[in-house]
């Protein structure tokens, strides 16, 4: 089966941004320019074999992800994402959409809020991360290590730093293993 998307392109702080949407304009991912054999990659994975056509973006995504970037930090919230991953890639991302901006939480408690305890969890819960298609939607960069460093980012730790500070969810005046957590994860 052939899956047909759009794709347009966003100028951002963080470079140019790349969204893949459907007919009903949600997002099916969100990648960044220079990085688009991840994109490719991420779909591929997904979808199986998918034409891209380009459009011009979606206006409700367009002015959302500028709100976001100029400091409305819930106006992504409510932007709909669509994704296939597996199930448990699935479980992970609705979970990292439910971290408010601002706040953090660690791979080890966010595998025990999705009712994981065994030793590896942690480690697919970073997988699932690694494995997101909607960066910065589905924000799996307000994931840090337990003792508060930034650990992977499909996109690049400068842009996770990035948004953590952008979000105010790392203070500037304190190193970043002292990234406050989410209470409750």
């Amino acid at each position: 089966m052939t899956m047909y998307f759009n794709v347009s392109d966003l100028d951002s702080p963080l470079g140019t941004l790349l969204l893949v949407t459907d007919e009903q304009t949600a997002l099916r991912a969100l990648d960044f320019a220079g990085h688009e054999s991840h994109l490719h990659r991420t779909l591929s994975e997904q979808y199986g074999q998918y034409e891209l056509a380009d459009v011009s973006a979606p206006r409700e995504a367009a002015e959302a992800l500028a709100r976001y970037f100029d400091g409305d930090l819930q106006a992504l919230d409510q932007l709909a994402v669509v994704t296939r991953g597996t199930e448990f890639q699935e479980r992970v991302w609705r979970a990292l959409r439910r971290i408010p901006a601002g706040a953090t939480t660690s791979y080890g408690k966010l595998a025990k809020s999705l009712g994981l305890d065994e030793p590896c969890a942690a480690i697919d819960v970073g997988a699932a991360n690694a494995a997101n298609p909607v960066a910065v939607v589905v924000p799996c960069h307000r994931v840090v290590a337990s003792d508060g460093h930034l650990k992977g980012y499909a996109w690049g730790l400068h842009r996770k730093r990035w948004l953590l500070d952008h979000e105010k969810a790392i203070p500037a005046q304190l190193p970043v293993q002292q990234v406050m957590t989410l209470p409750g994860f």
